[in-house]
């Protein structure tokens, strides 16, 4: 069955990021997180349908066979592709921000299609995790892009990978364009040919500082002007990649 005729035959359902290997027949029991939304949340009974996906691309149409306290379980009645992601191959090199921010700069990234993200330290960037306080906060970025994918019909979940410095980001980027939130002249989407991978580097709320531009100057980015007003860190991936999906990507 295909992904367009299971949801026709049980219209719009809630989707499900379940990493587990999917196969007609099989029964999968749900994790906590998971589980805890199908019953506390959603109140859904025995015999309901609904979509999990595996975060690698593979998405399946199930059905709810048990619904307790202790567990619950489905039945895969259909595997399929799933079939959203973009031509375009963005990796996002984001400054670590405060509180929300970095969370909403996360959940827009995901939506709009990245492929990978890195959390960036930065000269002025005022974020440093170390030890327990860093894993927690990677886990805790990861869940919010496994959740942006549940929304957004995405049935690969990007990467967001450890914090690292800008400078070994820098020195690990091979994508043909690469481009920095910064002062520019020129068009940088006047190209005759379309990229089929893009590095994108944000800055922190103050900006990047003179030696992270060289630095990035470099490494062969190119600046990125998004107009004449002054947009929060948190709102310029956002803007940035729907450039970018929409000169090269599927917008």
């Amino acid at each position: 069955m295909r992904a367009a005729d299971w949801y026709a035959a049980h219209g719009k359902m809630p989707r499900l990021f379940v990493p587990e290997v999917f196969s007609p027949g099989d029964e999968v029991a749900l994790p906590e997180g998971p589980a805890r939304h199908v019953t506390r949340v959603l109140r859904l009974a025995e015999s309901a349908p609904l979509v999990l996906f595996d975060g690698q691309g593979v998405e399946a149409g199930v059905r709810l066979v048990d619904v307790s306290r202790k567990r619950t379980v489905a039945r895969v009645e259909a595997v399929w592709s799933g079939g959203v992601e973009s031509p375009l191959v963005v990796h996002l090199g984001q400054a670590i921000s405060k509180g929300d921010r970095m969370d909403y700069a996360i959940q827009k990234a995901v939506e709009l299609g990245v492929a990978a993200i890195t959390p960036l330290y930065t000269e002025r960037g005022d974020v440093r995790l170390k030890g327990d306080r860093e894993e927690k906060k990677l886990a805790h970025w990861q869940a919010v892009a496994a959740s942006a994918c549940e929304q957004s019909g995405r049935a690969v979940v990007p990467p967001v990978n450890p914090p690292i410095t800008l400078k070994a980001w820098l020195e690990a980027r091979q994508e043909p364009l690469r481009l920095m939130l910064h002062l520019a002249t020129g068009h940088i989407f006047d190209r005759e040919t379309r990229p089929e991978k893009a590095a994108l580097l944000i800055g922190p709320e103050g900006g990047l500082s003179p030696d992270d531009v060289a630095a990035a100057l470099a490494a062969e980015f190119a600046p990125l002007t998004l107009g004449p007003r002054v947009l929060r860190t948190e709102t310029a991936p956002v803007v940035a990649l729907t450039l970018l999906q929409h000169y090269f990507g599927d917008l």
